[in-house]
């Protein structure tokens, strides 16, 4: 399994949302074929297909939970795989 399989798994199941490595969702959302922008420490993400802007910033190494959690009920709601 490699890495985005990992993260993508750990993302969907919700056991872990405080412990995700915020370059490790980065790299998940850019496979899932988000574009990024950064603005200081805002790491803005967006799909012509996804209506909704994903403003994402890290604390520390980690991403913050509850951009975890918007992340996990966007991948969801549209249906994305990598």
């Amino acid at each position: 399994m490699g890495r985005h399989e990992k993260t993508l798994q750990q993302v969907l199941l919700g056991r872990a949302d405080a412990n995700i490595a915020f370059r490790d969702l980065r790299s998940l959302l850019r496979t899932l074929g988000f574009e990024e922008r950064i603005r200081g420490d805002h790491f803005i993400f967006t799909r012509r297909d996804v209506d909704e802007i994903m403003n994402l910033q890290p604390i520390g190494a980690k991403a913050k939970p509850y951009q975890v959690r918007q992340v996990r009920n966007v991948i969801v709601k549209y249906r994305l795989e990598p």
